[in-house]
């Protein structure tokens, strides 16, 4: 391989126009097509084939009316006022017009059911107007409400809107026609229009819920920061602006190819916002370490061994651009491995993640050299040759590193004990963790979620911010009975943690009715999570005794059932992702021991990284620092996501630092000094792509969606953690402790397993040199 990419470098290097023509050509293609067709981006997360998704599939077939997406809007009244106030609560009887009007939202009479449970509910609406009405002759009257109440206007209920016992907040709660992702783009701004307009004026604020929020930008200020950072970096490592410049001319690229092709596509499925934002991570980050990997390399060659720019990088992209695609391999083989879950939330985004580092790697290989091209003999100044062979000769070149290494060499058994012990006592807090979706009191202060969601805490109780619906369904062909129906809902209000249960809507054939059930607790409460699994242990008993199938939906049970799903599938993912790490390593270095310690310091990267982002997220330990200000469940897919990209990262690191020293160990040094060696040429460029990939992974931390925060903590502490704890510290201290034993294989394994040649010996063989 390394042959054949030594030629394919020198061929993109004459001929640069040809090979940046083509992913110029097809970039522009891809922004045309965005242009033409842009997708709609959804940040919901839901899973086929857990409890609450299948009752929503069931809704779909019995009462489409019903089946749609929620909708939330927080009205708050102006200083002093109160919406018992006639001319206020006119205005918001006219807003709700506005919304029922609106073509993608339900009419409450479409849940109303037959002409006689119509009539049935109409008593139920006058027992209600005239409570309604004592309730606000009583607030007149001076007299304090304990209740919310819902509102009445001139003797007619609005369907949906409940007051506050102070009056000062209004909640308004609907349904859309379909989910809110499938709605056409637009739809849940024209519904917010037609709430807004009959209140201006009026002096009350609109505060959607987190459904009806826009989706956080993608690319905000951290992720600016993040890449200032690595420009920076770049610049210290490789000393011009040109050079520096280049990996973040690929890594661009790359995400624009990546990305933006699964923009262009994203009409053909469901383009999620994690999904996009996750390629860009991945993207920017190993974009901007493979092309510094090349780089670097054609600079050392250009200045140690005297060579023209031209066959440098033929020599860079055919040993450290084998490295480059090995380790790229590895990390779109540890992304693709996630479709063997069966989940199609987690297929779609591994594979868009797996081919934007596909994108990224056939980028370092081919427009990379042709840059180099471009720039010729330029990439490295006079002035930089001069200060090069300076060094070289004081013989201060990788001082640190070699000091480093030395140490730990010397000190190899207590170096291991630490960064064990030290990892091990950061996992710790991952015991007590937590699966769940986000809710809009993750978001940061001062956003719509979160102020909708505690106006609702504050006025009418937390359980309102993720309501449960309640399907009930006949277990044969007549309509369920009243009588029956009623009693159920009596006995889910007696359920310990639910603060209300009423029916809230019916089918046409009477086959299936909806129970509005509210939990005490929020949506990501513990107590929620009890009383969805005990509101399915009746489900025995509610059959037996009623002939009737109970089933639980909602945001909330989505969540619960989303996080089970995960824990259930974590263990397989994880053994799926160690057989591979031992399996691929072992095929790399040719050695039995290396693929076991470079397995198990992986597994300790894990641990420690899912301990830390326990104690920031769901424990609120310095969660400040980070500018977070709430606290809440770890995102359920977190863990199986950042195992699977860790993994990947990981072993790029393993490849780039252990391969240079098994070429320093098979050109003649021996145990521990080739472990030297191989550590002090390689652990600089190393260190400096750690330290890209944690900023630009650390920028996303402040993103708008507490999700993508989550993830990007999550990276930035798994790569730092694993660059400088593991691969830093454990991999040498543990290489220099098994000195060349380290390196034996069996000789019927040897003579099995294919010869890679990742650091390029058998090329520069060839060639008749040595690096």
């Amino acid at each position: 391989m390394s042959t054949l990419l030594y030629r394919w470098g020198k061929t993109a290097f004459a001929h640069p126009f040809r090979f940046l023509g083509v992913w110029l050509v097809l970039l522009v293609v891809i922004i045309g097509s965005i242009v033409l067709n842009a997708p709609k981006l959804s940040t919901e997360v839901t899973i086929n084939g857990v409890p609450a998704q299948n009752v929503l599939e069931q809704l779909e077939d019995e009462m489409p009316a019903a089946a749609g997406g929620a909708g939330q809007i927080v009205y708050r009244a102006p200083d002093g006022a109160s919406f018992f106030d006639p001319q206020l609560a006119g205005a918001l009887a006219q807003s709700m017009d506005g919304i029922y009007d609106d073509e993608y939202v339900v009419n409450p009479a479409a849940l109303a059911g037959s002409e006689q449970d119509q009539a049935a509910a109409q008593k139920q609406v006058a027992a209600q107007v005239k409570a309604a009405e004592q309730a606000t002759a009583a607030v007149r009257a001076g007299r304090t409400l304990d209740q919310p109440v819902p509102l009445v206007v001139q003797d007619q209920l609005v369907p949906g809107v409940t007051i506050s016992p102070k009056g000062d907040v209004a909640m308004a709660q609907f349904q859309f026609t379909k989910q809110t992702m499938d709605l056409p783009t637009g739809a849940i701004e024209e519904t917010l229009d037609a709430a807004e307009e009959p209140l201006e004026g009026t002096g009350i604020e609109v505060l959607p819920g987190a459904s009806l929020q826009e989706i956080p930008e993608v690319v905000g200020l951290g992720e600016v920061v993040g890449i200032v950072v690595a420009a920076v970096v770049l610049f210290l490592v490789l000393g011009s602006v040109v050079a520096a410049g280049l990996p973040l001319v690929t890594a661009l690229l790359g995400v624009g190819v990546g990305v933006g092709g699964a923009y262009a596509l994203g009409h053909f499925y469901e383009l999620g916002s994690m999904s996009v934002v996750l390629g860009l991570m991945l993207g920017l980050a190993v974009g901007i370490d493979y092309a510094l990997f090349i780089v670097n390399r054609q600079r050392r060659l250009i200045m140690r061994e005297r060579l023209s720019a031209h066959e440098a990088t033929g020599r860079a992209v055919g040993t450290a651009g084998s490295a480059v695609f090995f380790a790229g391999t590895t990390v779109v083989i540890a992304l693709a491995a996630l479709t063997v879950i069966g989940i199609s939330l987690l297929t779609i985004m591994a594979i868009i993640a797996a081919a934007t580092v596909a994108v990224a790697v056939a980028v370092a290989l081919t427009a990379l050299p042709a840059l180099l091209g471009l720039v010729g003999e330029r990439i490295v100044s006079d002035k930089a040759r001069a200060k090069f062979a300076e060094r070289e000769s004081a013989g201060v070149d990788h001082a640190t590193a070699r000091r480093w290494v030395t140490f730990l060499s010397k000190n190899r058994f207590l170096a291991a004990g630490a960064v064990v012990v030290i990892t091990l006592l950061m996992a710790i807090p991952a015991t007590d963790m937590r699966l769940g979706l986000p809710s809009g009191e993750n978001y940061n202060s001062g956003t719509d979620q979160r102020e909708s969601y505690a106006a609702v805490t504050d006025s009418f109780g937390e359980g309102l911010n993720g309501p449960l619906l309640v399907v009930l369904s006949s277990r044969s062909d007549e309509p369920v009975d009243q009588r029956a129906a009623g009693a159920i809902v009596a006995e889910l209000g007696e359920v310990k943690d639910v603060a209300a249960a009423s029916p809230s809507g019916m089918s046409e054939d009477g086959r299936t009715v909806l129970v509005s059930l509210v939990p005490k607790g929020g949506p990501t409460d513990p107590s929620t999570e009890t009383l969805v699994h005990e509101l399915r242990d009746l489900k025995g008993d509610i059959a037996s005794k009623y002939d009737v199938n109970l089933g639980i939906t909602g945001q909330a049970a989505m969540g619960i059932d989303i996080a089970q799903k995960m824990s259930d599938v974590m263990p397989i993912y994880l053994a799926i992702v160690v057989v591979l790490s031992l399996i691929v390593l072992t095929i790399v270095f040719r050695s039995i021991i290396v693929p076991l310690k470079a397995t198990a310091g992986f597994l300790l990267t894990i641990l420690a990284t899912l301990g830390a982002t326990t104690a920031v997220f769901q424990w609120g330990w310095l969660n400040n620092l980070f500018g977070l200000d709430s606290t809440g469940p770890v995102m359920a897919l977190l863990p199986i996501l950042v195992t699977g990209i860790a993994y990947g990262l990981a072993m790029d690191y393993q490849v780039f630092l252990v391969s240079s020293m098994r070429e320093s160990w098979v050109h003649g040094h021996g145990g521990r000094e080739s472990v030297i060696d191989g550590f002090t040429h390689s652990s600089r460029v190393v260190v400096a792509a750690a330290v890209i990939m944690t900023a630009v992974f650390a920028g996303f931390i402040f993103n708008g969606d507490p999700m993508i925060k989550q993830i990007g903590f999550a990276l930035a502490i798994a790569i730092a953690i694993d660059a400088f704890l593991v691969r830093m510290t454990l991999v040498p201290a543990l290489m220099a402790m098994f000195g060349d034993r380290a390196w034996r294989l069996p000789a019927w394994l040897d003579r099995a397993l294919p010869d890679l040649d990742i650091e390029g010996d058998q090329l520069l063989k060839s060639l008749g040199a040595k690096e």
